[in-house]
Formats: structure tokens, C-alpha cells, sequence
């Protein structure tokens, strides 16, 4: 059996809007089961237009293994305003392997290049190994809010 794979993360065209949506689809599920969210999967996904729109407007990526899509990150950075951080996702079965880590190297790299000094994301507090993924990178809170109906952390990452 061959255990070599190739990871490949890439900017994302319009053509991976379906294939974003899909890994979108799966770790989100997987994120409401795990973080206890009181919402449904479909409030909390973008349809294929407002994808191939980021992809158009934002860094959006996608990871790939052996071709397979796998993962994907979304980063906006704005003139003088913290970078954000949304849809960062890995598809089930493929946790724990390094995608997520390696999205957010690139995503790292990219706030860099643009000149960002901190970047922020949102993400639920009650998650644990979510919340361990992304102190590990250096981020902490900043602050908490309920307004979706869940305690949401407002993660932040000082580049200074």
C-alpha cells in the first residue's frame, strides 16, 4: 500500500466554490455536533454564489490531497484593520494530519504580506479541541458574546 500523499493548498477558483461548499458541509456538521450549537448546518454555510464571490474578493484557499478536495480557509485583510479568519474547514477523516495546521501557516504568511498586525476569528469557546488548535497558534481571547445563541470567542493573533 502506497503512504506517500501530496498535500497541495492553492488559491481557489470559481470551479472549487462546489467542492469548498462540500468540505464546508461536512466540518461544519461536525463543528455544531462537537461545540453543542443551536443552529442548523444551513445557517451557518454561504450558498455557491457567496463562495465564488470571496474567491473573487478575498484569499481564499483550498487544500487538496492526492487531488481530493480536503480542506479550505478564507482570510480578508483590510487597510489598517485586524485581518479575519472565516470557513476554515477540514473534511472528516482527514483531521489531525496537518491541513489545518498547514491552512494556517499559509493563512500566517498571506496577513503578513498584506501588512495586517493582528488577525481575529470567531470561534465557539465550549469546543475544546478547537479552542487547544488555536491557542497552539498563538491566538487567545479577546473577548466573548451570546448573540448567535452560543458563547462565541473572538480569537486574536498579535503579528508585533
Amino acid at each position: 500500500m502506497n503512504m506517500e500523499y501530496s498535500l497541495i493548498i492553492r488559491k481557489a477558483v470559481k470551479a472549487d466554490a462546489p467542492y469548498i461548499l462540500d468540505i464546508l458541509s461536512d466540518s461544519f456538521g461536525q463543528y455544531i455536533k462537537q461545540s453543542f450549537i443551536p443552529l442548523r448546518l444551513e445557517d451557518m454555510l454561504d450558498d455557491i454564489i457567496s463562495i465564488e464571490r470571496d474567491i473573487e474578493n478575498i484569499d481564499v484557499f483550498i487544500a487538496l490531497i492526492d487531488g481530493v478536495p480536503v480542506g479550505t480557509v478564507r482570510v480578508a485583510t483590510r487597510e489598517g484593520a485586524p485581518a479575519m479568519l472565516t470557513k476554515l474547514g477540514v473534511v472528516s477523516g482527514y483531521n489531525n494530519i496537518g491541513i489545518g495546521k498547514s491552512l494556517m501557516n499559509l493563512v500566517d504568511k498571506v496577513v503578513a504580506e498584506r501588512g495586517a498586525k493582528s488577525l481575529e476569528l470567531y470561534t465557539a469557546s465550549k469546543n475544546t479541541s478547537i479552542m487547544r488548535f488555536y491557542y497552539g497558534r498563538g491566538f487567545y481571547v479577546d473577548s466573548t458574546s451570546k448573540e448567535r445563541g452560543y458563547i462565541r470567542a473572538l480569537m486574536r493573533k498579535d503579528y508585533e
